[in-house]
């Protein structure tokens, strides 16, 4: 099972990393990554990592975070800068085991077995 942490009220143009760990210590999945869901809308894809490295990113992200994982920890974790308020929502990570060749696998929803909990993050104008 996957843990999120670190959301939080900040205010636009701040930072804030997310973190995400899988319990018991256990390894993190081959592929991971963030999902986000404002209130009132769909989840939508954040951000996904590949073991090897490889990123992913929505474009309304793109050039503001940064998905990174570390494998020795067995965490992962999710680098906001320049928040807008449109960036509000519960922050959710997500895990799958396989190993995508298609770029747009990384971008679904379905793609992913394992969720955490959820983390809120809130910009303020």
């Amino acid at each position: 099972q996957l843990q999120a942490s670190g959301g939080g009220l900040v205010q636009a143009g701040e930072s804030l990393r997310l973190s995400c760990a899988a319990s018991g210590r256990a390894p993190l999945p081959n592929t991971m990554a963030w999902f986000r869901q404002a209130p009132g809308k769909e989840r939508e894809f954040v951000a996904a990592i590949a073991r090897s490295g490889g990123e992913y990113y929505a474009g309304s992200v793109q050039g503001r975070f940064i998905i990174s994982r570390d494998n020795w920890k067995n965490a992962l974790y999710l680098q906001m800068d320049s928040l807008k308020p449109e960036d509000t929502a519960v922050y959710f990570c997500a895990g799958s085991e396989r190993i995508y060749t298609r770029r747009t696998s990384y971008y679904r929803s379905d793609s992913y077995v394992s969720w955490g909990q959820g983390t809120l993050v809130t910009v303020s104008s």
